[in-house]
This record gives C-alpha cells, structure tokens and sequence, in this order.
C-alpha cells in the first residue's frame, strides 16, 4: 500500500523540501540519477557503451509552470544533442523526452509541446539519433500520441511509451506495431483511477503480456522496458516465436537497477539500452522508482537508517 503513498508524495512540495534536505538523500539518489550536469551524464554512457549497452537519456524537467522553463528543457535537450554529435555518441545513446517538460500541461500545451520538440527531434537526426517520447498520466496520452503521429510524418523513428496498465493500450499497441514503428513497453508508474487503468498486479501483469504479444507479433520494433524476470523470459519466447533475432528487438532497464540483469542479457547476445535520467530536478522521478518496488524503498530505508 506504500506505492500509491509515495506517488502522492512525488507531487507534494512539502515532502520535497524534507526529502531534498535529509543528508541521506543525495548518495541514494545517486544511485538512479547519473548526476545533475550534461558531463556526468556523459561519463555514464561512455561507461555503459564500453560495457556493450545502449542508453537513452532523460533530462529532468517535467513539473514546469511557465513557457520560459519549457523552454530552457527544450535547450537542454538540443546541448545533448549537440555533446552526442561531438562525441561520437549518436549511435549508442538516444533521448527521451517528457512532454510536459515542453509545455504540455500548460495552457495551449499541446501545440507549445510539439514547437518544442520539434527542434529537439531535428537535432537528434543531426546526431546520428532519435527521439522516444515518455507517457505520463492517462489525460495527457492522446496529446502525446498526435504528437508523436505529426513528428514521425518527417522523423518516422520517433519512439512512444506505452503503459500496460492502462485500459486503453492493447488498442494503442495495435495502431502502433506496424513498420518502422518503435515502442517501449511498461507497466506505468503513475496513480491512476480505477476508471482508467488495472489497479492489481496480477491484471497489470496479464496486460503487459497481452500487448507485448501484438507488439511482438506486429512489424514494428518492440523495447521491452521491464526489470521483472517473468517478463523478460516472457519476451524472449515471444520474440522466438515471432522469429524475431536479437537485432528486431530489445530489454530497457532503469540506471541503478538490475545492473547484474543488464550485465546477463549482454552477454547472451541481447540488445541492452539503460534508461539515465540526469539534471536538479530529480524528485519525481525518485519517488516514482521508490513506489515502483520495495527493493527500492528497502534500499533507502536501510540507508536512512545506516547514516542516521
């Protein structure tokens, strides 16, 4: 019952302030954020490339309140492009990108999203790249998915994620299996409505596979974000049986988590990408890995109680 507390608690400003001030917070947080700056970020992919992973790396941006703050993500964004380019990068890492980030909750956010994401995806084709644009709660998945339609009109390797536990997304994973198409499969990681989404996980689960499943079965390039055992083996029968080689598709995993995991699939020939987030504003993102799993709640505790 602790998960949909601590998703509460991503939101509250309060818990911020006592979460950010704790001496114990920023040797954990370091343990799912690459750092707070570009070049630490870029440490970690060239440590992970030398390693034989992929990454994708998200700039942490997302609770905005002004276009000028959209803006400044929308930068932040085109400098990574740029250090990807320079370093040689573009073929081993790409980006992800939160829309809200952008502007999306914004008044008039959908249109101001896509004006600054566009430029973004520009600059990751210039890069060598490409582009995944992250699903947030369900009120912004419609937005994001004509977003995505309009941008792979001209950049057709524009990624989406799509949450299993959502009602909605067998449906979604149909429209989105065809050529060309890429798609990172998860759970989700947001407090939804029992309207909208599955709230067990048992159900969440039955879902992932089911629309695993089409994607696997689909024309498109499936990425199978999950760190959950079952799932992986899951997928790997499901690729087999679709006649799928390692290069049509690949496992995702979180910076921090399961790098023994990561390290395995590696060495049996998959394609492994890590997901590094990066930049000051890591307190959603690290409460959301809190509630996802009590590993990862057990492992701040004990480090709480550690330097306390």
């Amino acid at each position: 019952m602790l998960g949909p507390v601590l998703l509460a608690a991503a939101r509250s400003d309060s818990i911020r302030r006592v979460v950010a001030a704790a001496p114990v917070t920023r040797p954990v947080v370091d343990r799912f954020v690459a750092g707070e700056h570009l070049d630490e970020s870029m440490a970690a992919v060239r440590n992970l490339a030398a390693r034989g992973m992929e990454v994708t790396l998200d700039y942490l941006g997302e609770d905005i309140t002004d276009p000028s703050e959209a803006r400044r993500n929308r930068d932040a964004y085109l400098q990574l492009a740029v250090a990807l380019k320079e370093l040689g990068l573009g073929a081993k890492a790409e980006m992800s990108v939160k829309l809200s980030a952008f502007g999306q909750a914004l008044p008039g956010g959908h249109d101001l999203a896509l004006r600054n994401v566009t430029p973004v995806v520009e600059a990751a084709a210039e890069a060598g790249t490409t582009v995944t644009l992250d699903m947030e709660d369900h009120t912004t998945v419609d937005s994001t998915l004509a977003i995505l339609g309009t941008l792979r009109e001209r950049f057709p390797q524009t990624g989406a994620v799509l949450q299993s536990y959502l009602f909605r997304t067998e449906d979604d994973c149909h429209a989105l299996a065809g050529e060309g198409s890429r798609v990172r499969l998860v759970k989700g990681a947001y407090k939804e409505p029992a309207t909208v989404a599955f709230q067990g996980k048992r159900e969440v689960d039955r879902a992932y596979v089911r629309c695993l499943k089409i994607l696997m079965a689909g024309k498109g390039y499936p990425m199978v974000g999950s760190h959950d055992p079952r799932m992986v083996a899951i997928a790997q029968e499901l690729a087999h049986r679709s006649g799928r080689k390692p290069a049509d598709y690949e496992f995702q995993m979180l910076f921090g988590i399961r790098e023994a995991e990561q390290r395995r699939l590696v060495e049996e020939g998959h394609r492994m990408r890590v997901y590094i987030p990066y930049g000051t504003d890591w307190y959603g993102y690290f409460m959301r890995r809190l509630a996802e799993r009590p590993a990862n709640l057990a492992f701040f505790l004990r480090s709480l109680a550690t330097r306390g």
